[in-house]
């Protein structure tokens, strides 16, 4: 059984009774988003992270999902990648394909990936390029308050730092309003190099959902969402604040077990 709960401006909280919940109300939420985007659109436009969010994604490659979503009408993107090559094993890439991409039937020319045989900066700039040309085709939607493009939904995780996508704590990039992707070199955890999606793309999207499990990454739920002393860190996470549109957190309880009292209606 879910909690949910709103918390301030901090988006709707769901909190799983375990992992196996939380993956089942994750495809459920995936896959509702999915019907209503390619109702209103004909496409949807999702932006996948790495780490533990693609094992958590599983659900969707099994039945009911497997036949129930159209997959023939996704774009994929990913909101983070490590200029590494495809095959890597440090590719949020390849950890999507072998994790779902090649076990639902995806239209392979409507998964975009970066260019891996180049620096970090010309991936970026690239990738930037790739998304402007779906922009103006309206595969991907575009914000009406700003030229930032309007994915249907990215998908993050959260480190135990409260880094989202590559926008990590203190880091330059997280000021970077001008770029849609950008790009950096020396990440606090390997591999170095990256490109990411900036704070303003991030927060132009129609839905967001920040999945975060486990205790050690409790403080960091804490700070990223709790009203907390001006003092404190503040977290890469605290910034993700779609302007329009809807944030979502999925966590497990472990995870959410240092969160302020909350009042939940099951």
């Amino acid at each position: 059984m879910a909690l949910s709960g709103v918390k301030n401006d901090r988006g709707e909280l769901r909190i799983l009774e375990n992992l196996d919940e939380l993956r089942t109300d994750l495809a459920d939420y995936i896959a509702e988003l999915s019907e209503a985007a390619v109702k209103e659109r004909g496409v949807f436009a999702i932006a996948l992270s790495g780490g533990s969010l693609i094992g958590l994604m599983g659900k969707l490659c099994e039945a009911p999902y497997n036949k129930t979503v159209d997959w023939a009408k996704w774009y994929i993107f990913w909101a983070d990648e490590r200029v590494v090559a495809k095959n890597h094993s440090d590719s949020n890439y390849k950890l999507a394909k072998d994790g779902i991409l090649s076990k639902v039937p995806i239209v392979p020319s409507h998964v975009h990936s970066i260019n891996d045989s180049v620096s970090a900066e010309e991936a970026a700039d690239e990738y930037m390029f790739v998304i402007r040309q779906l922009v103006k085709t309206r595969m991907v939607s575009v914000s009406d308050i700003s030229d930032c493009p309007k994915f249907d939904l990215i998908l993050l995780g959260m480190g135990p730092d409260g880094h989202i996508a590559s926008l990590f704590p203190n880091h330059a990039v997280l000021d970077e309003t001008e770029e849609w992707v950008t790009f950096i070199t020396d990440s606090p955890k390997p591999p170095p190099e990256r490109i990411t999606f900036t704070l303003p793309v991030i927060n132009s999207a129609s839905n967001v959902a920040i999945v975060v499990t486990g205790e050690s990454k409790a403080e960091a739920v804490h700070l990223a969402i709790d009203n907390v002393e001006p003092n404190c860190p503040s977290l890469p996470a605290r910034l993700v604040q779609p302007t329009k549109g809807k944030l979502v957190w999925f966590l497990d309880k472990p995870a959410a077990s240092k969160l302020d009292d909350l009042q939940f209606s099951e």
